[in-house]
């Protein structure tokens, strides 16, 4: 499934005072990635927030393949890059920096994404089973429907990785199964 970017509603905004940098682990509060008061940024962006956006991109390099210049501006390698990560993280691959783009740098992990368990159905269903796939732990049709072999594949998914086997993609699911490289 790919969560589109956009703007939050009036109980989603974040504190504008809270202007997070993201934490060498990588791990950051969920609430504060809610909103997070940041520009819309896309090729032929220059300035400030485009060498955040740079600074981020490097300390997810292992999706982004991203090590260029630190400059503020916002060129074809940037956007490269940028997209690279959308599709790691489960976003619209279209390499504009909005709110969900934004969160998913600071969090270093998939937003947005719904909680699948056995009946579930759609696209996020196929997402998870073309993912699964590729891990070797699903070898049935991609279908969208998520029934007894995807909810096996998920349970030794999760098995595999050192989370709680039972069945249900909710955050830390999702959070592992995007550092499968897809």
């Amino acid at each position: 499934m790919q969560a589109s970017e956009t703007q939050p509603t009036a109980n989603e905004q974040l504190n504008p005072t809270a202007d997070i940098q993201a934490p060498a682990n990588g791990q950051l509060n969920p609430a504060a990635t809610a909103q997070l008061n940041k520009p819309v940024l896309q090729l032929g962006s220059k300035g400030q927030e485009v060498n955040e956006l740079q600074r981020l991109l490097t300390t997810w390099a292992n999706y982004t393949d991203y090590s260029g210049v630190i400059d503020g501006i916002f060129d074809a390698d940037v956007r490269t890059a940028v997209i690279a990560y959308q599709h790691q993280m489960f976003l619209v691959e279209d390499g504009i920096v909005g709110n969900l783009t934004w969160q998913a740098l600071y969090k270093g992990a998939p937003v947005n994404m719904p909680t699948l368990k056995q009946g579930s159905k759609g696209s996020a269903v196929v997402t998870l089973q073309n993912v699964l796939k590729l891990t070797g732990d699903y070898g049935s049709t991609v279908d969208g429907d998520f029934g007894s072999r995807t909810k096996a594949a998920v349970q030794a998914f999760q098995k595999r990785v050192g989370l709680v086997f039972d069945g249900i993609v909710s955050d830390r699911t999702w959070h592992a199964l995007s550092k499968v490289p897809h």
